[in-house]
């Protein structure tokens, strides 16, 4: 892959990294793809590249830098540990803030040829929502994103295409929550979602063998690609 990790300018003067991919034509529509709480590890990177093999310019923000820059973890008990320790940590409102501003500077790069989406994972996920309001990217695609239910206020701020994937089995969002974002987007034809009755939280990640379920991942793959297609 043609990657490399380059810096990302914050407002206050600072910069923080993030993992660049390009597509093998070296341009295209980009997706700022926002991280599960183990970091822009190897899965997110793979991940990363994944979609950079579909055609796009795809910018991976390290959201955690400011508790330590490049967290790359394991799913090991370890790893794990440390990801909930950096989760229960992190100021979500300056990482969606960074989000935002990966947003603006993959605009930037003379690689882009098309609109920006946010995609994210987990945390990513509603991190991902969170910055679509803050910078107006052109879409957004939210994997089982946890805590989007406690943001909704800023659902009235999103009228870009928004796409929600959401695990029957989720172990740590509620159907309850599940059924406010619903409810926060009823009667907008903006919004997008579907539901994996059979799998549990995590199920796109494929490091995680226990939770990984490779039916739901390639049909919520495949129909984000669709999404994105249609709307960058």
């Amino acid at each position: 892959m043609n990657a490399r990790w380059i810096d990302i300018p914050t407002a206050d003067g600072q910069t923080f990294s993030a993992y660049l991919t390009l597509p093998p034509t070296g341009s295209g529509p980009g997706i700022v793809l926002v991280q599960e709480i183990w970091g822009v590890n190897e899965h997110i990177r793979a991940v990363a590249d994944q979609y950079a093999l579909a055609g796009f310019v795809v910018l991976a923000p390290d959201v955690f830098w400011r508790l330590k820059p490049r967290v790359d973890l394991a799913y090991d008990a370890a790893g794990t540990q440390q990801a909930f320790g950096y989760y229960q940590t992190v100021d979500t409102a300056l990482a969606a803030a960074d989000v935002a501003a990966t947003v603006a500077q993959l605009r930037q790069l003379p690689e882009l040829t098309g609109k920006v989406a946010t995609l994210g994972y987990c945390l990513g996920g509603q991190l991902a929502f969170r910055a679509t309001a803050l910078s107006q990217a052109d879409a957004a695609v939210c994997f089982y994103g946890g805590g989007i239910d406690q943001h909704l206020e800023l659902a009235a701020q999103i009228s870009q295409p928004i796409l929600f994937h959401y695990a029957g089995q989720d172990e740590h969002i509620a159907p309850s929550a599940v059924a406010q974002v619903k409810a926060a987007f009823a009667g907008k034809d903006n919004a997008v979602f579907f539901d994996y009755p059979a799998a549990g939280h995590g199920f796109n990640c494929w490091g995680r063998l226990a939770v990984y379920n490779q039916a739901a991942a390639a049909l919520a793959t495949g129909r984000t690609l669709q999404f994105l297609a249609e709307h960058l």
